[in-house]
């Protein structure tokens, strides 16, 4: 008999929260009947300054079947939690899961970009993709390379070695799901050996933070900007300098001007 479920959560306490917030979110889109192409990310829509559904993308399903799949995989994946002794554990997961999510999305645009402007196939300017089956195929891919001894158990009976689990399940999904996004879950194969091998390390608590509070700002004003969602209290407006953009926030009539001292060689993009 198995350890009470209770337990398990404790153990893989990030993983437990990722898990519910997929899950509150499923029921949140499936209750407002909302569809893949309002919270997707496709490269039209990232081209049109829609930035904030790299994150809505990530953690949005709009199928009950490819929430089960993923997140049953995840559990299975959050032992990363419990092996602290190989340099893994909370920290190391919460950190690499903030870089899976952003760099992930971002090499699927540019895979979407290179498909697009070298060859001319402009499907996938339109393809749009959910889910969060990019951060586990990294997760797959990383602990591949540092715990290969591992097993992925899925649904509770299907166990795949860890070590072939990142293309067994890439070529398993392209098949029996044939609109699964290919392209999307090698991003996070890509990502997640960058990741395993060194390419991408050094993260810190510091520098999640920072990352996260960054991702935050881009995320808001990218909804502001694209139109997405109006937040009343923040306005953008020239002041004084039309060069120089301003921060007022509605409501007590303050008004904060940036300005920028130039440095030779650099542009600000």
């Amino acid at each position: 008999m198995g350890r009470p479920l209770f337990y398990e959560i404790l153990e893989k306490p990030a993983t437990s929260c990722i898990i519910g917030i997929c899950s509150v979110i499923w029921f949140y889109i499936q209750k407002k009947n909302i569809g893949y192409h309002h919270v997707g990310l496709s490269y039209e829509t990232a081209v049109e300054g829609h930035h904030w559904r790299i994150i809505t993308s990530a953690f949005s399903h709009i199928s009950v079947i490819h929430l089960v799949f993923n997140m049953s995989a995840l559990w299975s994946l959050g032992i990363v939690e419990q092996l602290g002794h190989l340099g893994l554990g909370v920290a190391y997961y919460l950190q690499y899961t903030l870089v899976l999510v952003v760099l992930s999305g971002l090499v699927v645009l540019g895979m979407y970009h290179f498909l697009i402007q070298r060859f001319k196939i402009e499907y996938f300017r339109r393809v749009t993709a959910v889910g969060y089956s990019c951060v586990v195929f990294g997760w797959m891919t990383i602990l591949s390379v540092k715990q290969p001894s591992s097993k992925l158990d899925l649904f509770g009976f299907l166990s795949l070695p860890i070590s072939f689990a990142p293309f067994e399940s890439l070529i398993f999904t392209s098949i029996i799901v044939p609109q699964a996004s290919f392209l999307g879950h090698l991003s996070g194969i890509i990502v997640g050996y960058a990741i395993a091998w060194g390419l991408i390390h050094g993260m810190t608590n510091y520098w999640a933070v920072s990352m996260l509070g960054w991702v935050a700002v881009v995320f808001v004003f990218s909804l502001k900007h694209s139109g997405a969602y109006d937040f009343n209290f923040l306005e953008i407006e020239s002041v004084t300098d039309p060069s120089l953009p301003s921060l007022r926030f509605i409501g007590n009539g303050r008004t904060l001007q940036m300005s920028t001292i130039p440095v030779e060689g650099v542009e600000i993009v």
